[in-house]
C-alpha cells in the first residue's frame, strides 16, 4: 500500500485510485485495501492498521490470515451492490477490530480476552461509526461495517476450528 501510494503520487499526481465498487472491475475488491486517497488516508489507516495486525498476529498467523478473507468474503457484496465506490484500509482495520473484540468472549481464555480488552479500550469508541451518519461525510461507513462483520465471521470461524480441534 505504501508502494501504491507513492507510485501513485509520484506519477499519476494522486489519481491512480483502486476502489471496488458496482459496475467497477470485480478484482478491485482485492486492490481497494492497498489504495488510498492520499498520504494522510494512508498514514491514519496505518497508525490504527500495525498495531491491530501485530495483536491479531501474536495469536497467529491463521487467525490474521483469516480476517483478511473474512473482509475480502464481505466486501464482494458491497463492492456488487452498493452504488459508492470505495478504498483503502480500513475495512481490514474493522475486521482485525471486530475479530479482536470478539475472540475473547468466544474463546474465554487469558490471552483472547486480554487482546479483547487492549483492543476495545483502545479503539472500542470507533465502533460508534458503524452507523450509517457518524461517519464524516464520504467515509465509506458500509466498508467498515463489511470489514468489521468480516472480522466477526473470522472469530467464529477460527474458534469454531479450534473447538473441534480439542
Amino acid at each position: 500500500m505504501w508502494f501504491q501510494e507513492g507510485l501513485d503520487q509520484l506519477l499519476f499526481s494522486g489519481t491512480w485510485n483502486l476502489p471496488m465498487g458496482a459496475g467497477l472491475p470485480f478484482w478491485r475488491v482485492f486492490t481497494a485495501p492497498f489504495s488510498h486517497a492520499g498520504w494522510g488516508h494512508l498514514i491514519s489507516n496505518s497508525l490504527i492498521f500495525l498495531p491491530l495486525s501485530w495483536m491479531v498476529l501474536s495469536r497467529g498467523r491463521r487467525d490474521y490470515w483469516a480476517v483478511w478473507l473474512g473482509v475480502i468474503v464481505l466486501s464482494c457484496p458491497v463492492a456488487l451492490v452498493w452504488p459508492r465506490a470505495s478504498h483503502g484500509l480500513s475495512g481490514v482495520v474493522y475486521g482485525l477490530l471486530g475479530f479482536l473484540l470478539l475472540i475473547g468472549w468466544l474463546e474465554r481464555r487469558p490471552l483472547s480476552i486480554l487482546l479483547s480488552a487492549i483492543a476495545l479500550w483502545l479503539y472500542g469508541p470507533t465502533v460508534v461509526t458503524l452507523i450509517p451518519g457518524v461517519s464524516p461525510a464520504g467515509v465509506s461507513w458500509i466498508g467498515h461495517a463489511s470489514g468489521f462483520c468480516g472480522g466477526v465471521l473470522a472469530a467464529v470461524v477460527v474458534n469454531n476450528h479450534r473447538s473441534s480441534d480439542v
